[in-house]
């Protein structure tokens, strides 16, 4: 039995192999496929005519001609250089096969491209409207890569939406969508996205990327994925998240600008992406790429963008910079510059490169990159060497501009001016009269939100940095903390904190919590001690930084107000959150003289510090009216613990036990404080 049907499987194939000796591979398949089929109907059903079904099954399943060899009409296609002379081949007497007239069509918008006005005349042609009329009755015969170009082509030549032939094509698409390769896909989301967006060819541009998720599997090679994520990503969250994997997969094979294209449209789509983050920084440090001035300012962008720390690339990126300074124009040093005040992030020879490319290009600087420098300075806490020669350029251009800048942007150069200690009263005054300031009390926005707190600390500048300044200030109404600045969410730390200090507080009247100031700032504690170290209520005694206002008994004499302030607060200040915030605690006794201010922060490690990924413990000691920054104190790789001792008043010594998650453990006194 076995051997009767392998010989008649062997008569089979070679009567298929006469019948059509031409056919391509797929369609070979597909006569295995029919012989199977032919083979299995003759077993069951002897009485069947063999060649005659074979011959029918041949033409029923055979799809698709076979590509036939290159002709004459390929080359001319190819070598035209007019529209005239491809629209001439249809009445030149050619013989074009199926693939011929979408060919025509895919060399005309190439063509044309070059000549977008000549687009409307030629789809007034009659020669190009048989063009389309024969293209679509061969559109079932054209093959996928012609196809998908043909797609493209006709979206480039601007047919009208309800044109049949771009319907046709566009069917057509759909109905092959399974069959086509990746590639085939990826081209039609790179090329024609677009224009499915613009002319709402909403059912196929959903089918595309339906299947670019479902398939997303097949990518090879990372120019594809690249790609995707740049063109469709955004379309689609699934999509993108299912690139994100295929990219972290082969990240190692990328090279500098695929590493920059996937992090700017991680940046442009807001995706932070943490694993993708870390692996292309790896990369970026472990690999000697050579990074272009373009790539290196990409880099800070997307990094800047994302809030992503990594401070062997920011290493890299300033060092990579540094030369290329004097060729960067003011735009882009503006723009480098801005990038790492983000970060929080200062290299100080890079800045000083920055600052001193300013001075250099004085007259080319334009007021909107000197704002953007100022304000990142600003952000940094960062003065150049040659701070009298920046500012005075800094008023010379700023000083009959800024009037007519806009409203948030004057709040803001007066801010960053605050911050720098260059304020001047007629900067001051302009920004805080009444007929100014009106337009962002009551902004409910977070950017109105946001201008208003710097206006609240350009008037707690005004006030007590510059004791000679009198008038306008910021109504009283004005400085009553809104809902939204008491009600933002507790960090774990200060959850912790606050609950440490209820504990040692005993009572509730003996401590605040969550203190908002006039100056803009909410403290997370508040205590009064006496000249013995003793608690006192606080609630009872004048306190004239509150807003409003509270209490009326004076302080007693030698009485010390302390305040705890935990986290890294960037309302005010710059890349290390104690040194600018250093100004403000010695601003504290203007408002109340016998104050002591008592802070300690952790902070992340900047360039100067030893080694990454550690956290420097940083403490405050009071001398007299002096506060003292003792910075021996570090936490090491090892996860241990650390204590610090700040000294407040005579014999009194107040003891925090942090984690290496800065997290408060317990804290005592010494001598331990009676209730």
């Amino acid at each position: 039995m076995a051997a009767r049907l392998v010989k008649r499987c062997t008569c089979l194939l070679r009567e298929a192999a006469l019948l059509a000796p031409a056919v391509s591979p797929v369609g070979r398949l597909r006569l295995a496929r029919v012989a199977h089929k032919t083979l299995t109907s003759s077993a069951t059903s002897p009485s069947s005519h063999f060649p005659g079904s074979l011959s029918e099954l041949v033409e029923r399943e055979q799809v698709f001609t076979p590509y036939p060899e290159r002709q004459e009409v390929d080359h001319l296609i190819e070598k035209a250089a007019r529209p005239e002379e491809l629209l001439d081949l249809l009445g030149g007497g050619h013989c074009l096969h199926q693939n011929h007239a979408a060919l025509i069509l895919i060399r005309l918008s190439r063509l044309l491209s070059e000549k977008p006005g000549d687009k409307a005349s030629l789809v007034r042609d009659a020669r190009f409207q048989q063009l389309l009329h024969l293209v679509n009755s061969q559109i079932t015969t054209v093959w996928h890569g012609t196809l998908v170009k043909l797609l493209r082509s006709l979206y480039a030549l601007a047919l009208p939406a309800g044109s049949k032939e771009l319907q046709s094509v566009e069917q057509e698409v759909r109905w092959r969508m399974r069959r086509l390769k990746y590639k085939h896909l990826a081209f039609l989301a790179e090329s024609s996205t677009t224009y499915m967006q613009e002319r709402e060819s909403r059912e196929l541009l959903a089918e595309l990327l339906v299947h670019l998720e479902r398939r997303w599997a097949e990518i090879e090679d990372g120019r594809t994925v690249v790609a995707m994520m740049m063109k469709v990503g955004h379309l689609s969250e699934s999509l993108m998240n299912r690139l994100e994997d295929k990219c972290l997969e082969l990240v190692e094979q990328f090279g500098p600008d695929e590493l920059r294209k996937v992090l700017v449209t991680l940046a442009a789509q807001n995706r932070r992406s943490v694993p993708l983050l870390r692996a292309i920084s790896y990369h970026l440090v472990q690999k000697p790429f050579p990074l272009t001035k373009g790539m290196l300012l990409d880099l800070a962008y997307a990094y800047g963008k994302l809030g992503f720390h990594q401070t062997q690339v920011f290493q890299r990126l300033a060092a990579d910079l540094l030369p290329h300074t004097p060729s960067l124009t003011s735009g882009e040093v503006a723009r480098c510059a801005k990038s790492f005040a983000f970060l929080k992030w200062l290299n100080l020879p890079l800045f000083e490169a920055f600052a001193q490319h300013v001075l250099n290009r004085a007259q080319s600087t334009t007021v909107p990159h000197l704002c953007n420098m100022l304000l990142a300075f600003a952000r940094l806490n960062f003065r150049p060497e040659r701070e009298d020669q920046f500012f005075s350029l800094v008023r010379e251009k700023l000083g009959s501009e800024l009037a007519g800048l806009d409203p948030a942007l004057q709040v803001d150069v007066v801010w960053a001016l605050c911050v720098l200690q260059q304020v001047r009263e007629a900067e001051l005054r302009a920004v805080l009269r009444p007929e100014f300031h009106t337009q962002f009390l009551g902004g409910e926005s977070p950017k109105d939100q946001s201008i208003f707190q710097k206006l609240l600390h350009i008037n707690a500048t005004a006030q007590l940095e510059h004791p000679e300044y009198t008038s306008p200030l910021l109504p009283v109404s004005a400085l009553v903390p809104r809902l939204s600045a008491l009600d933002k969410k507790v960090t774990p730390l200060q959850k912790e904190l606050q609950e440490t200090l209820k504990g040692l507080l005993g009572s509730s009247d003996r401590g605040s919590f969550m203190v908002a100031t006039q100056y803009g700032w909410v403290l997370d504690a508040e205590v009064l001690l006496d000249a013995d170290s003793q608690f006192l209520p606080l609630r009872d005694f004048v306190a004239p930084h509150l807003a409003p206002p509270s209490g009326s008994q004076p302080l007693p004499p030698g009485a010390k107000r302390s305040r705890t302030t935990s986290g890294w607060n960037s309302s005010l200040n710059g890349r290390k959150a104690p040194t600018s915030r250093t100004r403000f605690e010695k601003q504290w006794p203007r408002s109340w003289p016998s104050d002591l201010s008592h802070g300690m922060d952790c902070m992340p490690r900047g360039l100067d510090s030893p080694s990454s990924g550690h956290w420097v413990h940083r403490r405050w000691h009071a001398r007299g009216q002096t506060l003292v920054q003792d910075r021996g104190l570090k936490w090491g790789a090892g996860w241990q613990p650390q204590v610090a001792d700040c000294p407040l008043v005579g014999n009194k010594s107040f003891t925090l036990v942090f984690d290496t998650r800065r997290h408060p453990r317990h804290c005592h006194s010494s001598p331990p404080c009676t209730p």
